[in-house]
């Protein structure tokens, strides 16, 4: 006589199966969420951790958010959830590709490939994690705190203007005290804030101003005490900065925002009460000494740099485009397989010559090409180029269906994304943040599945 071995397959057993894989899948989704919102946190207080907290550890947490980058993009895909897309698949192979030849024909450091290959192999895929496990209402989420933070972040950085260089506020990285801040004008330095360089500030609160616009048109969606608290550090952030980039941006994101109104008139009413608001913000803190003093600084940056670089068309044109535009110009004077991968960083030639110097370029676009060569280089560029020209479209046209999340996004996120300065960590880390909010806010309420393919 047979003896079973085993309990029979039953519906009931079958339906048991299905919610404990879905339990599992949900578990697994939120275990991807945290680790979006670590690197989130770590992106803004790894500076104050390596300057305040572990000042003995400041080179090693320069990479923090590498095994964080690179664990979740292993568990997405071992999910299944990280999408197959041509973006992606080109970059790893390029990315794979440029290791090959920088150990052949590069400058033969494996470490220092390694280090370069990563921006490719571990962060860049992260803006897709983002699209494929953030909701829209984890953007927002993600928005109202970064408000919350901006207060904070204000009274920080004012104190750091305010202080000496020599001040515990100013400590520089790994304990220095000759201080962390840069040159400024009419002998104020450039306050850091939480992070590890002054252009920590200006991407923090180049963001914010993405999220304040946004919010100032859908006000239902945040505390207007918050929001207004938020609108006012934003402007103080600007003169307490001392920076032309941030001033620029905010200016930008603007722009994008009377092109929205404009297409949408319903939006008319809240712009004409942000408008208010801003200018009862900007009567409040015009009028005390501690802003006029930091306006006075800034004003006289803007002015020395705008003679130094030939006004505004070598501010906006030279600075900006002009690098892009000469990198192309100059990509076949570069070795066909260009010096190696991560040449191009400071950690990079610390390693390979002591310093920190740059061996390549300063722009991001002719570090590529100097690092990977002219057709691996441009290869990178087009890649994205044409996601920077995919998300743009579809913020665009996100916006004229009255959505306005992806398109005040793409004010800040578009140009991080096709030419932002990956080499730097903390550049880094906000250009796949935004461009990963930027992919992630397409999506819908309660679903983390965008609703533009990549």
């Amino acid at each position: 006589m047979a003896i079973a071995l085993s309990a029979p397959y039953t519906p009931a057993f079958a339906e048991f199966e299905i919610h404990a894989q879905q339990r599992k899948r949900g578990r697994v989704l939120q275990w991807l969420k945290t680790g979006i919102w670590l690197y989130y946190f770590l992106l803004i207080f790894e500076g104050a951790i390596r300057k305040w907290v572990m000042p003995g550890l400041a080179m090693p947490l320069l990479i923090v958010r590498d095994p964080v980058a690179l664990w979740l993009v292993l568990l997405c895909w071992r999910e299944r959830r990280l999408p197959r897309n041509g973006f992606l698949t080109a970059m790893v192979f390029v990315a794979v590709l440029g290791i090959i030849t920088t150990i052949f024909w590069g400058h033969g450091n494996a470490m220092v490939a390694l280090f370069g290959a990563r921006i490719l192999l571990f962060h860049f895929p992260l803006i897709f994690v983002f699209a494929a496990v953030f909701t829209r209402e984890d953007v927002i989420q993600m928005g109202k705190i970064t408000l919350l933070i901006s207060l904070p972040m204000t009274l920080l950085i004012a104190l750091q203007f305010f202080s000496p260089e020599t001040a515990t506020v100013n400590k520089g990285m790994a304990g220095d005290t000759d201080g962390g801040g840069f040159p400024g004008a009419l002998n104020f330095m450039r306050p850091p804030g939480t992070f590890s360089f002054t252009n920590g500030v200006t991407l923090f609160y180049n963001l914010v101003g993405a999220f304040v616009f946004f919010f100032w048109l859908n006000p239902k969606l945040i505390n207007r005490l918050l929001l207004v608290g938020a609108t006012l550090a934003l402007f103080a952030s600007i003169p307490l900065s001392i920076s032309r980039g941030l001033f620029f941006q905010v200016a930008l994101t603007l722009a994008f925002t009377l092109l929205a109104v404009s297409r949408m008139p319903k939006y008319m009413s809240k712009m004409i009460v942000a408008l208010i608001g801003g200018t009862i913000v900007l009567a409040l803190i015009s009028n005390t000494s501690l802003f006029q003093t930091a306006f006075g600084a800034f004003s006289a940056r803007f002015d020395t740099a705008n003679e130094v670089e030939g006004g505004l068309h070598g501010v906006l044109i030279d600075r900006y485009m002009g690098g892009m535009f000469g990198a192309l110009a100059q990509s076949g004077d570069q070795p066909f397989f260009g010096y190696g991968l991560g040449m191009g960083t400071n950690v990079g030639a610390q390693l390979l010559t002591g310093k920190q110097i740059f061996l390549i370029s300063e722009g991001e676009w002719g570090r590529l090409i100097g690092e990977m060569g002219p057709l691996p280089g441009l290869s990178v560029i087009l890649i994205r180029v044409l996601l920077t020209a995919r998300m743009a479209i579809a913020a665009y046209q996100k916006m004229t269906a009255g959505d306005l999340l992806p398109w005040m996004l793409a004010s800040f996120g578009l140009m991080n994304l096709a030419q932002g300065g990956w080499a730097q960590p903390t550049a880094l880390g906000f250009s796949i943040l935004i461009s990963g909010l930027m992919a992630a806010s397409f999506g819908t309420r309660k679903t983390s599945q965008p609703c533009v393919s990549f």
